[in-house]
């Protein structure tokens, strides 16, 4: 087993090399509460992966009733025993003493502590004047991608047929939303293509603003230890910051921000240009092929450069790797996602997979990748602004199988017009037509853009708003209603990581005081609300986590996640498995599209997709016009400029993003000593060519200011790409005096105070990494270096060793 005292210096710990095609070896991580020693652990649970979206297998440590640390399972193929540093130490928050215990309720313009009772009388007696007075368009949802499929299932149940609003998203509209539309885009319906196992026999992986280093530390361990065994991959890097990522890789390409899809369509010009296609798979699976050719035809690697800012040379030698990869695996995350043409990008690296025939086999595959542990579940469920079991909203076949599974009329279902999505729900808000916002696990005060808009919308008398959380966060300032939560290890459920794998997550221990499930909470609402099928049955007839998962089972049949073949008992006895698992594969799938694409047909695709300039959705005639036998669809798109360029009084391209020792708005981490400590605030990076122009030095403070507003932080001087300025967004209010906004008059802390209210046209994900900004010296720093972390893309430019790591 391997100590993880050093885990926060060394966060990707020892090397285990291993070779092309060879079995990642294992590596047990053990991390145990000071005091606590091995022999002392009363019982193991079974879980996995909380604070990413990796699912790395592991069980917690019990000891005295409370939750002691916890061990990687080395049977267990996503990680083989390995835990990144947010898995060995975030189990701390479970007992930070500001957990919420009890209800609150809003009295007099406090917040007070109340009884359950009160507090779901006053949210049900809400719901049912606003569903008498409005109708159901008065109410709306708004979740996360942290909670359990058992609960994502109960709250689309509750919300689409119980109460029959059309507004209930997920805050994975701000992380993985292009991920799910570049999937039905290309495949005609979600669920990951490829495998983490792909890594084991690919010879080139390509990574498209996907920091893996920082974002899932377990599959770059991985990475890491093919790269020192027989017969490494070469990577290709596309991200302006100097990542892990990018040191390691043959080629890095520190593109200019918000220019991803002209340097794709330049990589499939190249890949055209030189024959190399695989034209049998593409007149087999493919339809689209003479539009694609067409639109990338003067995209050349010259043309390219003058936009990107990247020489055409580099592009070329990426094309080469791309082009004549014998297996090539990409991955895709936030710097594509939340950047300008998010969608249409994201489809061309599933293109470039379709052209060259790279699917289905091992080490051939594509992993547009999740942020969070949950978000896939938020997406199979329909709490994500689709239907449950990735039925398509514009079928009224599929909106029928779902009032039939729940006995309902299928006029109760909305479905008339596109579901409602994150950023228009706010805006609804806003414009009073909603009337009641729940927010259940996540914190919209600091992670949604533009953050004194946000904030007004929150503050209206008139919204009456519920949120459900584990700690009095930046939002619970905010709502009239604030219920305690439970989280992992105090509660059991499923929960389904980037490539397909389910896991069971046991409870370990009870909750602290009051605290409740959100199954448990959702289910009391919707007993409360006396939700009743057309028969005047219960509508939500399971009581407890189990046989909601039973539920589930029965939407998801037939469907692309098929989870028909799984069980608690087997999920426990065999840890992790990949969906669809069923009769057909009762061993569950490691790859989809092994022969065909199966799930593009009209008759059964979860969308007929979206134009990717506009937006507009494809009719059914349309879609099926162009693709009448579910083919791979090659989707192209043409270029287009930012919306938001540099000026001359606001030079620099702002970027946002993650730190390998934070999640989201660090409710969780920045209550994990050794996580906070490690990168204890917000700070600005900058490049040594423009620190020096602008004559500002490591430490100093310096604001940085948008057309929305301002934040103040340290600064980081590093090797990222000149031009560009680097903000971490985790950081808001909750541990300053203010606890839920900037001081008066003053900067923020947050990086959203400076991102604007803009989003992809066709996943609505915001666009957190193309804004214009000015970056200005306030006081000079005593020295002391800015509070950003040493060894990843944030290692100070002196730090820099040249050999994927820093000195």
């Amino acid at each position: 087993m391997a100590e993880a005292a050093d885990r926060i210096a060394h966060p990707w710990g020892d090397r285990t090399p291993y070779g092309r095609h060879g079995t990642w070896p294992d590596r047990v991580d053990v991390q145990l509460a000071d005091g606590v020693r091995p022999e002392a652990v009363e019982r193991w649970v079974g879980s996995a992966s909380l604070l990413h979206s990796d699912g790395d297998a592991m069980d917690i440590a019990v000891a005295g009733g409370r939750i002691a640390g916890v061990r990687g399972r080395a049977s267990d193929r996503v990680n083989r025993g390995r835990l990144g540093p947010k898995d060995l130490f975030g189990w701390q928050a479970n007992s930070s003493p500001d957990r919420l215990t009890r209800p609150l309720v809003r009295r007099g313009g406090q917040l007070e502590e109340s009884d359950w009772d009160t507090a779901m009388e006053l949210v049900t007696r809400r719901s049912r004047e606003l569903l008498a007075e409005r109708g159901p368009g008065s109410i709306g949802f708004y979740t996360s991608g942290q909670l359990f499929l058992e609960e994502y299932y109960t709250l689309a149940v509750l919300a689409r047929a119980g109460i029959g609003t059309p507004h209930l998203d997920g805050n994975t509209r701000l992380c993985t939303a292009t991920a799910a539309e570049a999937l039905k885009e290309s495949f005609g319906c979600d669920g990951q293509p490829g495998s983490y196992d792909d890594f084991d026999h690919a010879d080139v992986i390509a990574l498209y603003g996907h920091n893996m280093a920082e974002t899932q530390p377990v599959q770059w361990m991985r990475i890491l230890d093919r790269l020192q065994g027989a017969d490494p991959p070469r990577l290709v890097c596309v991200d302006p910051r100097p990542t892990p990522v990018a040191r390691a890789a043959a080629v890095h390409l520190p593109l200019r921000g918000g220019t991803n899809l002209a340097l794709l369509n330049a990589l499939l010009h190249e890949t055209i240009r030189h024959d190399r296609v695989d034209h049998a798979y593409v007149a087999a699976h493919t339809v689209g092929w003479d539009e694609l050719a067409a639109r990338v035809a003067d995209c050349t690697p010259k043309w390219a450069e003058d936009i990107c800012d990247v020489p055409a040379a580099r592009i070329e030698e990426a094309a080469e790797l791309i082009g004549t990869a014998d297996a090539l695996v990409s991955t895709v995350l936030q710097g594509v996602y939340q950047s300008h043409q998010a969608t249409a990008a994201a489809v061309q690296v599933n293109n470039l997979h379709l052209i060259r025939g790279m699917l289905g086999r091992p080490g051939a595959g594509v992993l547009q990748m999740n942020g969070q542990p949950t978000a896939q579940n938020t997406r199979e469920c329909g709490a994500d602004g689709d239907l449950p079991g990735f039925r398509n909203w514009q079928n009224d076949a599929h909106v029928a199988e779902l009032a039939a599974l729940w006995n309902v009329e299928p006029s109760t279902i909305a479905h008339h017009t596109p579901p409602t999505h994150a950023m228009q729900i706010f805006r609804y808000a806003e414009q009073g037509s909603i009337g009641m916002l729940w927010i259940s696990g996540t914190n919209p005060a600091v992670s949604l853009p533009e953050l004194a808009r946000v904030r007004e919308v929150l503050s209206q008398e008139r919204l009456f708003t519920v949120v459900q959380d584990l700690f009095l966060t930046e939002t619970a300032r905010f709502a009239d209603v604030v219920l305690p939560a439970a989280t992992w290890g105090e509660k059991t459920g499923t929960f389904t990581n980037a490539d397909r794998t389910v896991h069971l997550s046991d409870k370990a221990v009870d909750p602290p005081g009051e605290a409740r499930s959100d199954l448990g909470i959702f289910l009391d609402y919707a007993r409360r609300m006396d939700f009743r099928d057309k028969d005047g049955g219960p509508l939500i007839g399971w009581r407890g986590p189990e046989e909601a998962f039973e539920a589930w089972q029965r939407c998801s049949a037939g469907r692309p996640c098929d989870y028909t073949g799984l069980s608690y008992g087997l999920l426990r006895s065999r840890g992790g498995v990949q969906w669809p698992c069923d009769d057909a594969a009762p061993e569950g799938t490691p790859r989809l599209y092994t022969e065909h694409v199966d799930w593009a047909h009209p008759d059964v695709c979860e969308s007929y997709g979206k134009d990717l300039v506009t937006g507009a959705a494809v009719d059914v005639v349309e879609y099926r016009s162009l693709n009448p036998d579910g083919k791979a669809v090659l989707k192209a798109a043409g270029y287009l400029p930012p919306p938001e360029e540099p000026d001359e009084d606001r030079p620099f391209r702002l970027t946002t993003g993650r730190t390998v020792y934070h999640f989201h708005t660090r409710t969780k981490t920045g209550r994990a000593p050794r996580l906070n400590d490690a990168a204890p605030d917000v700070w600005v990076e900058a490049s040594a060519a423009d620190a020096g122009r602008l004559g500002i030095a490591e430490g100093d403070l310096v604001d940085v200011t948008t057309a929305r507003g301002a934040l103040r932080g340290r600064l980081r001087v590093t090797d990222i790409r000149p031009g560009t300025l680097f903000v971490p967004f985790h950081y808001g209010y909750w541990d300053t005096p203010e606890g839920s906004g900037p001081a008066p008059g003053g900067p923020g802390r947050a990086a959203n105070e400076t991102t604007a209210t803009d989003w992809d046209p066709v996943s609505k994900q915001p666009l957190f990494k193309t804004a214009a900004a000015a970056l200005t010296p306030v006081a000079r720093g005593d020295g002391t270096p800015a509070p950003a972390p040493t060894v990843t893309a944030s290692a100070p430019y002196e730090r820099l060793d040249g050999r994927g790591g820093a000195a």
